[in-house]
């Protein structure tokens, strides 16, 4: 792709990388039948180049959606599941004492499941935190660093995790820094009646449709760099920095029910994840740039794992996802308004 394009180039490209979006999600349908919202956010969070964790129930199609995509995304892809007696070199590799023909010894590296370009880490919080924490360096840095040397997960790099919910037994919670890391947080519900009975239909028979590749990984490098191009209007990046700051208990602009729910709020990474995923949202609803209810609309999925209710909240009754969606309207109203 071109480092300077005209405007016309530009919208160009947009219209035609929101095309070739339409089929991605066609061609995943076929093996991940219904939940339209899940395919379209986890879908954004590879437009955005980050990373994205699936939370829901066991059996409800994670693993199944993250497989489509590789297979549709053209990525080539590693499955780490994680268990309690996983540990960090499991992920990351290790150096092994070999000895020659000729007798001489030395340390070769073999590269573990992180080396890859879309790394599916299933049930993220059954392995214990130092195991989580290995993945750290790598989600973040695109790096891993072994026995004091540096080596580079080759772009692009992506980490779909799943995760079962915290109540269930043997889970562990992930550090907030982790957390952090992911662009997204996307629940995955029970599915509809109507695609209940769809999944059924697909999947029972002798034969099942198969997802077909439609990016390659090197055109979706260039999709991330042309959804960096796409213009956002001053009044959304307004917006977006509203929102971020109105979630912080501890700055002015908070709002004064929140100050009182929430023990923390957001950080700066949050912001620009809002910032590349509007960009993505109204990518892939065919429009050329972002627009403020966009930003609304992916609150929830960007802010609510960058925040914790505080005990008396959790005592009341209270919902991150409820909280950040009163915010993000009240917020948008203002906006509206002046």
């Amino acid at each position: 792709m071109p480092e300077q394009m005209s405007d016309a180039d530009l919208l160009e490209a947009i219209e035609s990388l929101g095309a070739r979006l339409a089929q991605a999600r066609d061609s995943v349908a076929r093996r991940f039948v219904g939940q339209e919202r899940v395919v379209e956010l986890t879908l954004s969070a590879l437009l955005c180049g980050g990373h994205a964790l699936l939370v829901g129930l066991p059996g409800l199609g994670k693993t199944r959606l993250v497989d489509a995509l590789s297979t549709v995304m053209g990525l080539r892809e590693s499955r780490i599941q994680f268990t309690p007696d996983l540990m960090p070199a499991d992920i990351l590799g290790s150096e092994v004492l070999e000895t020659g023909a000729d007798g001489a010894r030395a340390f070769r590296f073999i590269e573990g499941p992180v080396f890859c370009q879309l790394l599916m880490a299933d049930e993220i919080n059954r392995a214990s935190p130092r195991t989580q924490s290995a993945l750290l360096q790598a989600m973040q840095e695109r790096e891993v660093t072994i026995a004091g040397q540096h080596r580079p997960l080759g772009p692009p790099f992506h980490v779909l995790a799943t995760q079962n919910p915290l109540e269930q037994e043997g889970t562990y919670p992930l550090p907030e820094a982790q957390l952090d890391r992911f662009l997204f947080q996307i629940d995955v519900p029970y599915p509809t009646r109507d695609t209940e009975r769809a999944i059924l239909l697909a999947t029972t028979g002798t034969e099942e449709a198969e997802a077909e590749a439609v990016f390659t990984a090197q055109e979706l490098l260039d999709a991330q760099r042309l959804l960096r191009r796409m213009p956002v209007g001053e009044g959304v990046m307004e917006l977006i920095l509203d929102l971020v700051r109105a979630c912080r208990p501890d700055e002015p602009e908070a709002l004064p029910e929140l100050r009182d729910s929430v023990s923390w709020g957001p950080g700066p990474r949050a912001a620009q994840a809002l910032m590349l995923a509007v960009r993505a949202e109204a990518l892939l609803d065919g429009r050329l740039a972002p627009g403020p209810q966009d930003v609304a609309r992916l609150a929830v999925p960007v802010l609510e794992h960058r925040m914790a209710l505080g005990f008396a909240a959790r005592a009341r009754g209270e919902s991150l996802p409820a909280l950040i969606e009163r915010v993000a309207e009240r917020v948008t109203r203002a906006e509206a308004a002046a």
